[in-house]
């Protein structure tokens, strides 16, 4: 296991982003990390002293090229997730094609690649628990959960070509934590609040009936905590265990219940068969706004067990999903209250 090593990474300043170059930057094994994301950030802002940033595209040859240039591994995480369609392929997978090709041809180790659960699509005849031996076929009335999928295939064929580079896989469930709060954030409710003069938005939250209610469709879902991610990508990093996709989730299931229940919020109950329907209308819809497209997800359980990280990346997730769940909270309640 080499010391010293150059780390090459897209998307640094993102919810994951944070959370792994944050990890990198502690790690005794890593000796320089270079961060290229499209806007400009300051390293020094979080306190990174190894980490150089590079502003840049990964639908920009050039701008990938200098990134990768004498990395030992690269870390691919930059890629569009609630916008996904067909108008993001050029970002989210001619993107990561252009990232894994240059990086094997500049000589990389391993790249390491935050796939997500949602690259197993959600199909009916998935086993109720995933395991890494299911296909990863995505589900193509969902464009995150298909270019996942597709971006997938991309990268393997991309090590059969170039055998000196071999490829960590990661599968995360949804992320989650205090500087991964897109969950909560994404939440209608939290967009009109946004939008409320201030007198309004305190006099709604003084008022337990005026409390937002939202569906629950029953779907059991699970949390990783961002920090449990962050240190399964640095064993990916270091080349602990061996190459290949790894589940990551956090112990426990949740429901939107649970979620309510964390924000003081309600929650009402939809019948399975309203959901079915739904997703049923949006399918044949002739256009479908992005985030419509994620009723599909609430359809079939993707839930997925993670003995393979426990054992061959001697990975335990620190947090279960319901802690994740309420440091999350926790979080944007304090920036909430601080704004």
């Amino acid at each position: 296991m080499a010391d010293g090593l150059t780390v090459a990474v897209t998307g640094p300043t993102g919810d994951l982003g944070i959370a792994i170059v944050s990890a990198l930057e502690r790690s005794r094994s890593v000796k320089l990390i270079r961060g290229m994301a499209r806007r400009p950030f300051d390293p020094a802002e979080r306190g990174w002293r190894k980490t150089e940033y590079r502003q840049g595209d990964v639908t920009d040859a050039a701008s990938v090229r200098d990134l990768v240039a004498g990395a030992d591994v690269v870390v691919h995480l930059a890629f569009a997730i609630l916008t996904a369609s067909d108008a993001t392929r050029e970002l989210n997978v001619a993107g990561s094609r252009l990232v894994f090709e240059e990086a094997a041809i500049a000589g990389a180790e391993r790249i390491c690649y935050a796939s997500s659960v949602a690259a197993y699509g959600f199909h009916h005849d998935n086993p109720d628990w995933l395991k890494e031996d299911v296909p990863a076929r995505g589900s193509p009335e969902h464009p995150y959960s298909q270019q996942k999928a597709e971006v997938e295939g991309f990268l393997a064929d991309t090590v059969r070509r170039h055998p000196r580079t071999v490829a960590y896989v990661f599968r995360p469930c949804i992320v989650a934590g205090p500087e991964a709060r897109t969950m909560v954030e994404e939440i209608p409710y939290y967009r009109v609040e946004e939008a409320m003069p201030a007198p309004v938005a305190r006099l709604v939250r003084a008022f337990p009936v005026l409390k937002p209610v939202i569906p629950d469709p029953g779907t059991s879902f699970q949390l990783v905590h961002e920090d449990d991610v962050a240190r399964a990508f640095l064993a990916g990093v270091r080349g602990v265990g061996e190459p290949g996709p790894y589940n990551l989730a956090g112990d426990g299931v949740l429901t939107i219940e649970d979620v309510a229940t964390a924000l003081g919020w309600y929650s009402v109950p939809v019948p399975r068969p309203i959901v079915e329907a739904t997703a049923e209308v949006v399918t044949r819809l002739p256009v479908v706004p992005d985030s419509v497209a994620w009723i599909h997800s609430v359809r079939k359980p993707v839930l997925m067990r993670t003995d393979r990280a426990r054992r061959l990346l001697r990975w335990r997730p620190e947090h279960t999903s319901k802690a994740t769940l309420q440091a999350m909270v926790a979080a944007h309640r304090a920036e909430v209250a601080a704004r």
